[in-house]
């Protein structure tokens, strides 16, 4: 059997082609003799290393190699000379102005005509760029773990579906877990066993509607006890708007807790205390009045009425009365005709604690005087509460509006002297709470109203004028 062999031409041009590549690849290509004398050197050589091949062919491979690097040199011949191929080796070598060029070095063996090794090949990659990468890599990794474990927040990452799979390190110290525990849905594991279900329930509905998620809860420390976390979790959305991750944090609310705790309790002593104040200056009336029993049973009720409105405001620990319950509270002693002879109507509105007290002795004193004198005192009459606010409630010149119209019952007459009722229900309102405050005897029934700016009524308007 014969072969044909390439002819020259065919040589000639393969080698050319070969040439080609070596000319211009962006690695640098160089060949070597077993001593290390270099044979020849491409242009990307040139570039990386800023050598000519004029100036380095003839020359040792060494110079390229830093001086605590020259055992490498030793151990490639070694291996080379064993036919060994070398990839992917990652190292630094000299550039003509001396500095450091980060390459990763593939040699193989050149064999000659008999198959022995005459030689070397050596691809050097420069690494300088993906290098860069790489240190912005790890800066930003380092920076995001000075982040993340120096928060006071326990913090957690989880994929779409919602089983975590990052901790942040302030979640491991405090919990006592590692990494293989909690992966997925191994966070379970810290859970009070009275709330675990309930958490449940609530992430996975979250996590359905791919909304934001909030709860309390308690969760296990390392020494086993419990401390309370409020805890929240965002979705991560890609550029299409799809979930790609949930990042959660925890943060420890059981000092805040136990601090709103004996909030309350102190709240609820004084306020225990004052009633018992009020009581006994109640007994002190009763004792002192007796040939009264009228001013007697008056000032009872105004003092029940201060009563009524602490216990309201404490109920929302003092930060203000939504206006519906303070009325409602006031019409207590009348709740059995509430809702068909005496009407309210107004939008939610909270009120300031000055405004409540101020606005809670109004209402129980048109309360009384309508049970005894008013449309409340006949069996037809009928009282109607209505509240408004008028202008824009961001702006500063909202107003509040209150009103109260009776009808159907006895002929109203103006008082003959103004007493301690007339304070109540005017002069004071009109003093604390900067409102025009207005009284009309008409025959068709007493009508009282109150304008006031909302900023000294509501928690609204004292929020707007602080921004």
């Amino acid at each position: 059997m014969m072969f044909n062999r390439p002819s020259l031409r065919d040589r000639s041009k393969k080698s050319a082609h070969l040439a080609e590549i070596v000319r211009s690849s962006t690695d640098a290509i160089i060949s070597k003799s077993l001593e290390g004398k270099i044979i020849s050197w491409n242009a990307a050589a040139e570039r990386i290393f800023g050598y000519s091949a004029t100036e380095m062919i003839g020359q040792s491979i060494r110079r390229l190699i830093p001086l605590e690097l020259q055992g490498e040199e030793d151990e490639i011949l070694e291996r080379l000379r064993a036919g060994e191929i070398i990839t992917k080796f990652e190292t630094v070598r000299l550039h003509r102005d001396g500095r450091l060029v980060p390459i990763a070095l593939t040699v193989s063996p050149i064999r000659g005509p008999d198959g022995a090794i005459v030689g070397a090949s050596k691809i050097a990659h420069d690494l300088s760029g993906e290098q860069a990468v790489r240190t912005e890599h790890r800066d930003r990794d380092v920076r995001f773990r000075m982040l993340a474990d120096n928060m006071d927040q326990l913090a957690w990452i989880g994929n779409s579906a919602g089983a975590l799979y990052w901790y942040n390190q302030r979640w491991y110290d405090y919990t006592g877990t590692d990494f293989d525990t909690m992966q997925g849905w191994g966070w379970q594991k810290v859970q009070h066993p009275d709330h675990v279900d309930r958490v449940n329930t609530l992430w996975a509905k979250a996590l359905a509607k791919g909304e934001g998620w909030e709860d309390t809860f308690p969760l296990r420390a390392a020494d086993g006890s419990y401390r309370w976390f409020l805890s929240r979790a965002h979705p991560i959305r890609d550029d299409t708007g799809t979930i790609t991750h949930w990042f959660g944090t925890n943060t420890d609310i059981t000092d805040r807790r136990e601090y709103e705790e004996r909030i309350r309790l102190l709240l609820g002593e004084c306020n225990h205390r004052a009633k018992n104040m009020l009581t006994m200056i109640q007994a002190v009336v009763h004792r002192t009045a007796t040939s009264d029993p009228d001013l007697v049973e008056r000032l009872s009720q105004r003092i029940g009425a201060l009563g009524a409105n602490q216990d309201l405001l404490i109920q929302r620990e003092w930060v203000g009365a939504p206006i519906r319950d303070l009325i409602t509270s006031h019409l207590a002693f009348a709740e059995d005709v509430l809702g068909h002879r005496v009407t309210l109507d107004g939008p939610p509105l909270d009120l300031l604690p000055r405004a409540a007290e101020t606005i809670g002795l109004a209402i129980h004193e048109l309360t009384t005087n309508a049970c005894k004198y008013g449309a409340l005192s006949t069996d037809k009459g009928a009282v109607a509460i209505a509240w408004s606010v008028e202008g824009d409630r961001k702006g500063k010149d909202a107003a509040f509006h209150l009103e109260w119209i009776e009808s159907g019952g006895p002929p109203v007459e103006p008082p003959k002297r103004s007493g301690f009722g007339t304070m109540l229900i005017k002069r004071n309102p009109a003093r604390a709470l900067k409102a025009q405050v207005d009284c009309e005897y008409s025959a068709d029934g007493f009508r009282w109203s109150l304008d006031s700016p909302l900023s000294s009524v509501s928690t609204i308007g004292q929020t707007n004028l602080d921004e």
